[in-house]
This record gives C-alpha cells, sequence and structure tokens, in this order.
C-alpha cells in the first residue's frame, strides 16, 4: 500500500469536507491511528506529513514511537490504568483518554515526578456501547479538579455510537467541549469524521482510511 498517496488523497478528502462547512483547509487534524501497524508503516506517514499518531497500547508504542522526530505528537488513545501512569507521561505528548479522577490523578503525580506538564483531553460517554468516558455532564467538574492539579486540559475526546442516532450523540460531545474549553475535540474516526466535522471536531482519529486493514495484534497488553 502507497501510504504517502493515501496520506495526501485523505488530507485533500478532510479539506473539502472542512471547506465544505465554512472552516479553513488544515484546520481539521488528522491523527493517525497506528494499533498493529508496522514502524515503518509509521514513518511512511511521518514523512508524507503526518504529525500527530496514536496509540491504544503503551507495549506497542515503545518501540514503534522510540526516536520519532521531536515535532510528531504522541497520543495515548486507549484506556487509562492509573498502574501505568508514569511510563503514559514519559512516553506520550498527549492522553485522550482521561474519564475519571482517579486516572487523571495518577498521571498529574506521575507528570510532576517527571518534571513536566502532560496535556489530556476528558474522554467523554456518548454511546451506549461504550464502556468508557466519563459522563458529558460531569465533564467540566472533573476538567476544573484536574486543572487545579497541573494537568493542562486541552478539551474532550469521544467515540461515537456505531448505530442509533450519531447526530445525537455529537451534539453531546461538541455541548461537552464547549463547557470543558480548550482548542481539542477529538471527535470522529474512519466509519464517521465527516459527521464529526460538521459538530466542529477539530481532530479525527483516522486508521484503516491511512494504513489499510490492520495486520493481526499477537500478544499485546495495555
Amino acid at each position: 500500500m502507497d501510504i504517502a498517496a493515501s496520506v495526501a488523497a485523505f488530507r485533500a478528502r478532510v479539506d473539502g469536507t472542512t471547506t465544505a462547512h465554512g472552516r479553513a483547509a488544515g484546520s481539521v487534524r488528522i491523527l493517525g491511528v497506528t494499533k498493529t501497524q508496522p514502524r515503518d508503516a509509521v514513518l511512511a506517514a511521518i514523512g508524507a506529513g503526518l504529525t500527530d499518531v496514536g496509540e491504544n497500547y503503551l507495549q506497542e508504542a515503545r518501540d514503534k514511537y522510540a526516536g520519532l522526530p521531536p515535532a510528531i505528537r504522541k497520543h495515548f488513545i486507549g484506556h487509562m490504568q492509573t498502574n501505568k501512569a508514569k511510563p503514559i507521561a514519559a512516553l506520550f505528548d498527549v492522553v485522550q483518554s482521561i474519564d475519571r479522577l482517579d486516572a487523571g490523578l495518577a498521571l498529574a503525580k506521575a507528570a510532576r515526578a517527571l518534571g513536566k506538564t502532560s496535556r489530556v483531553l476528558i474522554q467523554v460517554n456518548i454511546s451506549p456501547s461504550e464502556r468508557f468516558g466519563a459522563a458529558p455532564a460531569e465533564a467540566h467538574e472533573l476538567a476544573r479538579r484536574l486543572r487545579d492539579e497541573g494537568l493542562d486540559v486541552d478539551g474532550v475526546m469521544a467515540i461515537g455510537p456505531l448505530d442509533g442516532n450519531v447526530d445525537a450523540a455529537f451534539d453531546v460531545a461538541r455541548t461537552a467541549y464547549e463547557r470543558v474549553g480548550g482548542t481539542t475535540l477529538s471527535l470522529g474516526m474512519s466509519g464517521d469524521w465527516e459527521r464529526a466535522i460538521a459538530y466542529g471536531s477539530t481532530m479525527i482519529r483516522i486508521g484503516s482510511a491511512i494504513f489499510g486493514p490492520r495486520p493481526a495484534r499477537e500478544g499485546a497488553v495495555a
């Protein structure tokens, strides 16, 4: 698969959708979801201009993301386990999946020990099939508590429903983002990114539309 061509073609599609909704081309960032993809594919996407990459699993990211250029932003998008806070804080630039106070407190403590400020998004639950995520009405208070702990809370992440009223769910995510504040509404994946842009998404998380089908993952752990 020609990943460079895929990145360019997808970027053009995103910019076309963005401008159709009255927003500037380039204002929606593409996060390349590299789950199960080999390091060579990650480097090819970066070489084609991708500046944000994301992983669900810490163990997978350790080798895959080692030595990436400093300008590349590494996002943790998997479920945040408190016992993994220190290595996650050390490796990733952004943690998109803070959905409860104890996870945020653990990350804040780890970041302080490392002498860094971790940027995070509050994950809100907008889908009945999704296991994780804070209640949208509680996201603002969670963000306030975590800012008090020194975390840079930069917005909201949400995973859309597999079926049902996607528009209503995305509207809930947008409202939560407006209350939380920040610069990033991480909303939309390969199957629903166009609707997400219509609801104000500033970042879409894309895997197969860039990298093709995922290779089988063998024995990865969070």
